[in-house]
């Protein structure tokens, strides 16, 4: 008799739940996703859909009415501050199939995902933190267990409790950034790059094109600042002022955009933190996204990982006979792309975000050469696209 799952429970409304959420209500079973907040809706700001998340959003039939809102990009470029020689330089025409990123609000990718969820009958259940797994139910924030699922999903993000069962340890990293949306400033920034400036690696500062919210034509802007996060109250302290004229010191076109950031408030401060689960698997649960494994943002592949994720736990719960059968396939399909990303984004992360000069200046004087070399553009730009050991689904 076939041990398919019929019922299944979510938790997390991030990119990674509602993508699994409607996945498996298109499979026919029936889902509820549970999220803490009182009302399901988008946290962070804007971030890049990679290739490798785009694959998973046309497989789903949505990739058009995120880009009706998103802006492309093609280019990333950083450069160094004080002679502004540019260290950082990828093209995503250098990929063997070429293929441009988008530039995201949160809020609109949310509002596609979930109208999608809706449509096709996933149920939502908010106001309800889940702590704990066990036995195919949730036990939420207040002792309150769900009725028995045949499967469960932790998409709860970072500091998921459900994952920490499994061993989650997230160690936290020194450095975070803050993050703040603001209108497009448009020239001289380019409107198809994410353009970052640094000095050292003490020293951050980037400007991504975002394109708009859902019903809202104006086109957007996330601006993010490096900061240790133990230097939190610090910064708050000394005031906008101060920083607004660091920040103009070290890029001055930032000038125009820094003058729609009038509250400290509007600035958020993100922490970030490193683990990957070994096994994201136990009896009736699989942990996917962030949830299963975190890390710095250096390679932009946090949302589009949890994608992939999403992808091949679906993909998994059909092809075989059982739950236990698809759990193991899920973790052994998700391995070792997972493993490599978790690793090159820990490498990668001293060199733009960290105290001293060695490792910026290896970045300046030497990585910059070698990405010149006539076969780095390519293996660049697949690396940053999140297309080594290439996940995609094909091609519907």
């Amino acid at each position: 008799m076939s041990t398919k799952p019929v019922r299944v429970a979510v938790a997390g409304a991030g990119p990674s739940g509602l993508a699994c959420a409607l996945m498996l209500a298109r499979q026919g079973r029936d889902v509820v996703v549970f999220e803490r907040f009182a009302e399901a809706g988008p946290v962070g700001a804007g971030f890049m859909l990679q290739p490798t998340g785009l694959a998973v959003l046309d497989r789903l039939g949505l990739t058009p009415a995120v880009e009706a809102m998103a802006q492309p990009i093609d280019h990333i470029i950083g450069r160094e501050a004080r002679r502004g020689r540019v260290v950082l330089d990828v093209h995503y025409r250098d990929l063997a199939r070429p293929r441009v990123a988008l530039g995201v609000h949160r809020a609109a990718l949310f509002d596609v995902l979930y109208r999608a969820c809706v449509a096709d009958g996933v149920r939502f259940e908010v106001g309800r933190e889940m702590v704990a797994a066990g036995a195919g139910r949730l036990t939420d924030a207040h002792g309150v267990q769900t009725p028995a699922f045949d499967l469960v999903i932790d998409a709860s993000g970072a500091r998921s409790r459900i994952a920490a069962d499994l061993g989650a340890r997230p160690r936290p990293l020194a450095w975070g950034a803050l993050w703040a949306t603001t209108p497009w400033p448009g020239a001289p920034f380019d409107a198809r790059a994410l353009q970052q400036v640094y000095r050292c690696a003490s020293r951050m500062v980037g400007v991504l094109p975002v394109g708009a919210r859902p019903g809202a034509p104006e086109r957007l802007a996330t601006f993010f600042w490096s900061l240790r996060t133990d230097d939190y109250p610090v910064w708050r302290s000394a005031g906008l002022e101060a920083w607004k004229v660091e920040v103009r010191a070290l890029w001055p076109a930032t000038g125009d955009l820094l003058e729609t950031i009038t509250d400290p408030d509007q600035l958020t401060l993100a922490r970030y933190g490193h683990h990957t689960l070994a096994r994201p698997v136990a009896d009736r649960l699989a942990i996917i996204g962030d949830a299963a494994h975190a890390t710095s943002p250096q390679l932009g592949q946090g949302v589009n990982m949890g994608l992939l994720d999403a992808w091949s736990l679906s993909q998994a719960l059909t092809r075989e006979p059982g739950v236990p059968e698809a759990l193991s396939a899920y973790a052994s399909a998700r391995r070792w792309h997972v493993r490599l990303y978790q690793a090159l984004s820990m490498g990668f992360t001293p060199f733009y975000q960290a105290d001293g000069a060695f490792l910026p200046w290896v970045r300046d004087h030497v990585l910059g050469k070698a990405a010149r070399l006539p076969f780095s553009p390519r293996l660049l730009a697949a690396t940053v696209s999140g297309l080594l050991l290439d996940p995609r689904p094909p091609a519907a």
